[in-house]
C-alpha cells in the first residue's frame, strides 16, 4: 500500500451549523497533514441538512490554501450535475493555483433527488451521458489543442481524473480508459471484490497511467477504547438508518444503545453497509484495517468517518494515521 487518505462530507452536526461544518473541515485538514495523510477528498452532495461540503471546488481551494502538501480533491464530482467545460474550469484553475495538489474523482450518480438535479443542471436527458462527459472533460484538461471550445485555465493542467464507484459499472469504465479507480466501500461493500477483480483484469494502460491503481474507502472510528469507538460511532449507524428510511437530517449525537434506536431490521441492513469499516481502540482497529489490506491489496486507503465531537473526530484521525503509518 503506497498512501492512506481522508474522505471529508464535512457533517453538520445536531446543535451546530453549516458554518461550524466548515470550520471542522479546516481543522480536521490541517491535523490531517500534520499527520501524514497524503490526499484529503470533499464530496459533492446537495440539499442535505448534514453535509456543507455542496459547493465542493469553492470548499476545496479553501483547504488548500490553508494547507500546503496534502493534494486536495473532489471524492468526488457527480458529472451529470455539471457541464464538462465548467468541471474542467473550476479544477484547471484550483490546479492554477495550487500546483501539483489538485486531484479530480468523478461518479456517475447525481448524489441527490431528482429534483435537486433537475435545478443543478436544468435540462437531464434519458440517456447517460457519463462516458462522453468524462472524455470530453480529459480533453478540456489534455494538451491544448486547436480551434473549438477551450477551458481557460484548464488546458494542459492534467489534473489526475479518478472514477469512482460502488458497482462494476465503474470499474469497467475505469479500467477502459486506463485512469485510476476509487471504490466507495465505506457504504456499499457488496460488489468490492468482484469490481477490483474486473479493473485489474480489465485495465488498459494509458498515457495517465501505466498499471492498475485502486483505492477502497474505510470506515474509520478510533477511540482510546472499543467501547468508545462504539459509542461514537452510533451518529453514524444513525445518520445512515435515518437515510435509509426517508428521514436525513443532520449528523445526530451519539448514543449509549444504537439498537433502541434503530429497528433490528433497519440496523443489520445499516451495519452491512458500514462492514467495510475500522471500529475500536487501536489494537482493534489495526487488526482490522491490516485484514483489510491482505484481502484487497490496495494501492491506497482513503478513511472517512462522521463523528458527532470535533475533538474526538480529530483523535480518530490522529491515531488512525499511527496505526496506518505502521502497517
Amino acid at each position: 500500500m503506497e498512501h492512506f487518505s481522508l474522505l471529508d462530507l464535512s457533517p453538520i452536526c445536531e446543535g451546530g451549523d453549516a458554518a461550524e461544518a466548515l470550520a471542522g473541515t479546516v481543522a480536521l485538514a490541517q491535523v490531517a497533514e500534520a499527520a501524514g495523510y497524503h490526499r484529503y477528498w470533499l464530496a459533492e452532495h446537495h440539499n442535505m441538512d448534514g453535509i456543507a461540503s455542496a459547493a465542493t471546488a469553492v470548499l476545496i481551494g479553501h483547504v488548500a490554501a490553508v494547507t500546503g502538501r496534502m493534494r486536495i480533491g473532489a471524492g468526488g464530482i457527480m458529472l451529470p450535475n455539471h457541464a464538462p467545460l465548467m468541471v474542467a474550469e473550476q479544477f484547471g484553475t484550483l490546479a492554477t493555483l495550487f500546483p501539483g495538489r489538485i486531484d479530480l474523482g468523478l461518479g456517475r450518480a447525481p448524489g441527490t433527488d431528482m429534483a435537486t438535479a433537475r435545478a443543478l443542471r436544468r435540462h437531464l436527458v434519458p440517456e447517460d451521458g457519463f462516458v462522453a462527459d468524462v472524455q470530453e472533460l480529459l480533453a478540456y484538461l489534455g494538451p491544448p489543442r486547436e480551434g473549438g471550445v477551450r477551458a481557460i485555465p484548464g488546458e494542459g493542467t492534467g489534473v489526475p481524473v479518478w472514477i469512482l464507484g460502488s458497482s462494476l459499472y465503474g470499474a469497467q469504465l475505469a479500467a477502459h480508459l486506463g485512469l485510476p479507480y476509487a471504490f466507495a466501500s465505506h457504504f456499499a461493500p457488496d460488489m468490492l471484490e468482484q469490481a477490483l477483480a474486473i479493473y485489474r483484469a480489465g485495465f488498459q494502460p494509458s498515457e495517465a497511467l501505466e498499471r492498475p491503481h485502486v483505492m477502497i474507502a474505510v470506515g474509520a472510528c478510533i477511540a482510546d477504547s472499543d467501547e468508545e469507538a462504539a459509542f461514537l460511532r452510533s451518529s453514524q449507524q444513525l445518520a445512515f438508518a435515518r437515510l435509509r428510511t426517508g428521514r436525513p437530517g443532520k449528523l445526530p449525537r451519539p448514543v449509549a444503545d444504537v439498537g433502541v434506536e434503530i429497528p433490528a431490521s433497519v440496523l443489520a441492513q445499516v451495519n452491512q453497509a458500514l462492514a467495510v469499516s475500522a471500529v475500536g481502540a487501536p489494537e482493534t482497529a489495526r487488526a482490522q484495517l491490516q485484514a483489510m489490506i491482505a484481502r484487497h491489496r490496495p494501492d491506497e486507503i482513503m478513511l472517512t468517518g462522521m463523528i458527532h465531537d470535533p475533538a474526538a473526530r480529530l483523535r480518530s484521525a490522529q491515531l488512525a494515521a499511527e496505526i496506518l503509518a505502521g502497517l
